[in-house]
C-alpha cells in the first residue's frame, strides 16, 4: 500500500525473521497425499517423527531408567505448546504492526488469540502435577545423562520472553552470565532478532496511546479526572476535619496523606519518567492514562473488548509467574539445593526470577492503586462523547485492513 509504510514489509519484524525451513519428503508426501483426499492420520500428524522422539539416554547406555520418559514427555508437550503460543502471539503482534488493530472489528480476532494463550498457559501450569509423580530419587536416577542440558536452554521460552517484553537489563543472569551467552550459532541470531522486534508490551503502549478521549481537544479524560479527584480529596478532609480529635481521626488523616501521595505520582509525568528508568513502571505516561481510562469505563460498549484484552495480558503475567513458582518448587523437591544439570544454582536462580522484574504488564496490576469512587469519574454524555458509542475506524491509516491474517 502506497504511503502507509507497515505494508511496505520494512518493519523489524518482517526484516528478522528467518526464512522458512525447507519441507521435507515426508512432509511433501502428505501434502500430495491431502491433495488427493488419501492421506491417513498418522501420517497427517507426522506421528511416526514425533513418537520416534523419545530416545532415552539410560537406554543408550544400557541403563534403561523408566521414568526418565516421563520426563522426556512431559518436556517435549512444554515445548509443543510454547510452539503454538508462539504461533499465536506472533499473528497477533502482526495485526498490531500492520495496523489492522485499529479496525475494532480485528480486537476480537486479537482477543481470541490472546485468550488461547492463557488457556495454554494454565494447562502448563497443571502440567507439573504429573511430572511431580515422579520422586526424588526416580529423577535421581537417570539425572546424570542430562548434564550439561538444562531448561534454561529451552530457546522457545526465551524468545516467548523476549516477543511478549520481559526486559532485558532486568534479566537475572545465568551463570554470572547474560542469558544469551549459553546459546550458540543460529539461536543467538533468533534471540537478538526478537530483542530487536517490537515486543507485545511495546505494541499494547503504541494501541493504549490512541485511546479515544485522551485529546486534550476532545474529552480530555486525564484533566477531568485531576480536576474531580482534587476536589474529591478535598471533600474527603473537609468531612475528616469535622470529626472531633480522636485516634479515628488520626487514622483518617493519615490514610488521607496517603492517598494524596498515591494520586499526586499519578499525575506527575517526571515522576513516572524517573519510575519507567528504573524499571518500576513499563507503560509510557499517555499508555497509562489510556489504560486506567479503559479501566474506569469498562462498561461502556467501546471499551468493554479492549477492557478484555487487558485482562488476558493480566492473566498471562500470572499464569507465567505461577510457571516459574510451581518449576522452583518441583527443583527444590527434586534436586534440593544442588547445582542445577547446566551449572546454575538450580533452586537459588530459580527462585529469583519470581518477581516483579519478570512480569511484563505490571502497570496494569497497579491500576487497582487509583481506584476511585465511582462519583470521582467524569461523567460521559453519549449525545456529546460518541467516540465510545460508535465503532469509528479511521480509514486514512490504511485503506487495505480488512484482511488480517
Amino acid at each position: 500500500m502506497s504511503g502507509c509504510p507497515y505494508f511496505e514489509k520494512k518493519h523489524l519484524l518482517f526484516k528478522n525473521r528467518p526464512p522458512p525451513p525447507e519441507e521435507d519428503e515426508a512432509a511433501q508426501a502428505g501434502v500430495n497425499k491431502a491433495s488427493k483426499g488419501g492421506i491417513v492420520y498418522g501420517d497427517y500428524l507426522q506421528l511416526d517423527k514425533v513418537l520416534t522422539a523419545q530416545v532415552l539416554q539410560s537406554e543408550l547406555k544400557n541403563d534403561k531408567i523408566h521414568d526418565e520418559h516421563l520426563f522426556i514427555v512431559t518436556h517435549q508437550a512444554y515445548e509443543l505448546w510454547f510452539k503454538q503460543i508462539l504461533w499465536e502471539l506472533d499473528s497477533v503482534r502482526e495485526i498490531f504492526i500492520s495496523g489492522h488493530v485499529r479496525d475494532e472489528r480485528n480486537m476480537l480476532k486479537v482477543n481470541t488469540r490472546i485468550h488461547r494463550i492463557v488457556m495454554i498457559f494454565r494447562l502448563l501450569v497443571d502440567q507439573f502435577a504429573v511430572l511431580e509423580t515422579m520422586t526424588a530419587l526416580d529423577f535421581f536416577d537417570f539425572r546424570e545423562y542430562l548434564a550439561p542440558a538444562s531448561g534454561f536452554q529451552s530457546l522457545q521460552f526465551r524468545l516467548l520472553e523476549n516477543k511478549i517484553g520481559v526486559p532485558d537489563n532486568l534479566r537475572v543472569p545465568y551463570n554470572r552470565r547474560h542469558y544469551r551467552d549459553n546459546f550458540k550459532g543460529h539461536e543467538t541470531e533468533l534471540l537478538l532478532a526478537t530483542e530487536q522486534e517490537p515486543p507485545l508490551l511495546k505494541l499494547v503502549e503504541e494501541w493504549l496511546e490512541r485511546t479515544p478521549g485522551l485529546e486534550e481537544d476532545g474529552f480530555n479524560f486525564w484533566h477531568k479526572l485531576e480536576v474531580n479527584i482534587t476536589f474529591g480529596l478535598q471533600k474527603e478532609k473537609e468531612k475528616i476535619e469535622k470529626i472531633a480529635d480522636s485516634e479515628e481521626k488520626q487514622e483518617l488523616t493519615e490514610e488521607l496523606v496517603k492517598q494524596k501521595d498515591i494520586f499526586s505520582s499519578l499525575f506527575d509525568e517526571k515522576r513516572h519518567e524517573h519510575l519507567l528508568s528504573k524499571g518500576e513502571r513499563r507503560l509510557s505516561y499517555k499508555a497509562l492514562q489510556g489504560a486506567l481510562m479503559i479501566n474506569f469505563y469498562r462498561e461502556e460498549p467501546r471499551f468493554q473488548v479492549p477492557f478484555q484484552l487487558l485482562t488476558s495480558l493480566m492473566d498471562i503475567d500470572t499464569l507465567m509467574t505461577k510457571w516459574r513458582y510451581n518449576h522452583v518448587c518441583m527443583v527444590h523437591r527434586m534436586i534440593g539445593s544442588k547445582a542445577g544439570t547446566g551449572g546454575s544454582s538450580g533452586y537459588h536462580y530459580l527462585r529469583s526470577t519470581v518477581s516483579d522484574r519478570y512480569k511484563v504488564f505490571v502497570d496494569l496490576f497497579n491500576l487497582a492503586t487509583f481506584l476511585i469512587p465511582r462519583s470521582w469519574v467524569p461523567k460521559l454524555n453519549p449525545n456529546i462523547h460518541t467516540f465510545l458509542y460508535t465503532a469509528e475506524f479511521d480509514s486514512s491509516y490504511c485503506s487495505n485492513s480488512d484482511d488480517s491474517d
